[in-house]
């Protein structure tokens, strides 16, 4: 888990996109707060939803697994509701597709 929360927050920094990091450990709130809007077809079979779990204000976005997709198909600014800067790989292959 630490890894995955590791890889998001480090690709998060490196492009300068903003996000706010909240700490289920240490805070009951935010735990409640994720487990309540992480969809019911996006929770595990058993147990609670484990992090990283990507969210865009409430707008629950994904677990790691398809933060991880994203990146490997340049689409994560598309994954996390945003426009791709330009001269970024995705703005480019969006140009492309609508070209």
């Amino acid at each position: 888990i630490k890894k995955q929360q590791q890889d998001v927050l480090g690709f998060l920094e490196a492009n300068k996109i903003e996000f706010e990091e909240k700490d289920i450990a240490a805070n009951e709130e935010n735990r409640k707060w994720m487990r309540e809007n992480v969809p019911e077809d996006s929770r595990p079979a058993s147990g609670n939803p484990l992090p990283p779990r990507l969210f865009n204000d409430s707008q629950y976005l994904g677990d790691y697994e398809a933060f991880f997709e994203a990146r490997e198909n340049n689409a994560v600014y598309a994954f996390l509701g945003l426009t791709a800067p330009p001269g970024s790989k995705e703005a480019e292959a969006l140009a492309k597709q609508q070209a």
